[in-house]
């Protein structure tokens, strides 16, 4: 296996692939990286068995083979080699006693690894696919960021620690909740797919993926079964398997009385949070807010004695009402909002407050209060 390639056509796609490896791995070869040259193309793939990236980079002429080299010494060369720098790359044929070895040469820079043999890769376990739709990927990544602070890490509940994936014939809808707080994003397809279906993909995979979508005009085919989702962007496949559970039902939260709207320039309610979470218990980072006519009150204090507080001008028209949030989650929900003018909606019986847009249904954030 001999090729010969530029680094910077090297280095991207190996930094996509290295960000899924795990530093620290139960089977020594998932440390590596699987190289493969057929048809005069080099194939690179990492896992860590429960996600898969594969990138694929058309070379000059090549000698075919398969070998994996550890990943993150492969990826440090390369990104310490000079920019435009030409890297040569020889396995050299006689097997020493402890194991194959390959030789990465650029300019007068000579590097030798130790490799295993591509044999021993673990395959990636998919089932075959049932669905497939097509979505813009700057359209697909708005989505994932509207939603993706929400979800859990390291719930019990295992089903929280992702993201829910509602496909609805030409209706796209994710859902992420961490059981305190909810965010749902809705967008139409451009075509209509024929099918319902839900599925939950892995916390790691949805931050890996929002990573990889860095062209905004590339064109996406998603393909999906019970257990598996694949996508292909451009000269990347990324693959994950799914969470095996279903997405508690949220719809009753929509089914209730609530109060009247609270509108509230945002700039200055995300300034006037992030001023009174100052002194807001470190831990809980509780704020009380006091609305009554015209007017709202955000106040705190902590253990230590400290007090804050401010008042800010607001729209609101109904009987006056005392309640308490997470200070960052409300700083999450009204930064992702594009809008100048924030929407709360608190539920007559303060179980819930709705944060959206004033003319945009497409976006809402659901947060819980807290007992202060």
């Amino acid at each position: 296996m001999n090729f010969i390639i530029n680094r910077e056509e090297l280095l991207t796609p190996l930094q996509q692939i290295v960000s899924v490896i795990e530093k620290r791995q139960t089977m020594p070869i998932l440390s590596n990286v699987l190289m493969v040259i057929e048809d005069n193309r080099l194939i690179l793939t990492g896992t860590d068995l429960e996600i898969q990236i594969v990138a694929k980079i058309d070379i000059g002429t090549a000698t075919s083979g398969s070998i994996t080299v550890p990943a993150r010494k492969f990826l440090d060369i390369c990104r310490l080699l000079p920019s435009g720098a030409e890297i040569k790359f020889e396995q050299e044929d006689d097997v020493a006693r402890d194991g194959a070895k390959v030789k990465i040469l650029s300019n007068r820079s000579r590097f030798s690894l130790s490799c295993l043999p591509a044999d021993n890769y673990p395959e990636f376990a998919e089932s075959e696919f049932e669905h497939q739709f097509f979505i813009n990927a700057g359209k697909f990544k708005r989505a994932l960021e509207k939603t993706i602070f929400c979800m859990a890490n390291q719930d019990v509940r295992y089903y929280l620690n992702g993201l829910l994936l509602h496909i609805s014939n030409s209706k796209l809808k994710l859902v992420a909740s961490d059981g305190h707080r909810l965010s749902i994003y809705e967008d139409q397809l451009d075509q209509a797919t024929g099918y319902e279906a839900r599925i939950i993909l892995p916390r790691k995979g949805v931050l890996e993926l929002s990573r990889l979508l860095d062209d905004p005009d590339a064109e996406l085919r998603v393909e999906f079964s019970g257990n598996n989702i694949r996508i292909f962007i451009k000269n990347l496949v990324f693959s994950a398997k799914l969470v095996d559970s279903k997405y508690p039902d949220f719809s009753k939260v929509f089914q209730q009385a609530f109060f009247n709207q609270i509108h509230i320039q945002k700039q200055q309610l995300k300034e006037a949070l992030t001023r009174v979470a100052i002194l807001s218990n470190e831990k809980f980072k509780g704020v009380t807010l006091d609305i009554s006519s015209g007017s709202l009150r955000i106040s705190t204090h902590n253990p230590e004695h400290d007090e804050a507080e401010e008042e800010l001008f607001i729209e609101y028209a109904g009987e006056p009402l005392s309640i308490a949030f997470n200070a960052q989650y409300l700083l999450d929900a009204v930064s992702n909002l594009d809008s100048e003018l924030a929407v709360l909606t608190i539920a007559s019986n303060a179980s819930t407050c709705f944060i959206d847009e004033p003319n945009d249904s497409s976006y809402k954030f659901i947060v819980m209060p807290m007992r202060l």
